[in-house]
């Protein structure tokens, strides 16, 4: 054991570099395929998950054309007699779609907002690396001087 601390004694500054350096690209090799992993994960999901999603979103639609159209047939018999009830129905019903949709944008803007764009895990794997790298260097270093 003790000949072994006399060879790392003796190694040349470029042999230790070259070590750090193999290391360092481990470390970030390793870290990469985590975040492939976790994005192959998300992915699989998403591949079985999108066709439901778009038939889901042709039915409701669907739907909701639909009923759009009663309500302006509602709307329209409400202003019967007048040569413009379908027009005032249209825009009505078109102003009362356009707020909800802002409303729900404004949802949506301000949740984007507030969540994690990366992988959770892999963010938090990252940070606790951070905090063992700078322990790492305060000890090899204080091991150098």
């Amino acid at each position: 054991m003790h000949n072994m601390r006399v060879d790392n004694s003796v190694r040349s500054l470029g042999a230790i570099l070259a070590d750090i350096v193999e290391e360092l690209q481990e470390f970030v090799n390793t870290r990469i395929q985590m975040v492939k992993s976790e994005l192959q994960e998300t992915m699989s999901a998403v591949s079985i998950a999108l066709p439901l999603v778009l038939l889901a979103l042709i039915l409701a639609g669907t739907g909701f054309l639909l009923l759009t159209g009663a309500v302006v047939v509602i709307i329209a018999a409400a202003f019967a007699g007048n040569a413009y009830a379908w027009v005032y129905a249209f825009l009505i019903v078109g102003i009362v779609w356009i707020a909800f949709g802002g409303v729900a944008a404004f949802f949506a803007y301000n949740e984007f907002r507030s969540k994690a764009k990366f992988p959770k895990h892999t963010v938090e794997v990252l940070k606790a690396d951070k905090v063992w790298i700078e322990s790492e260097a305060r000890t090899k270093y204080d091991r150098v001087a």
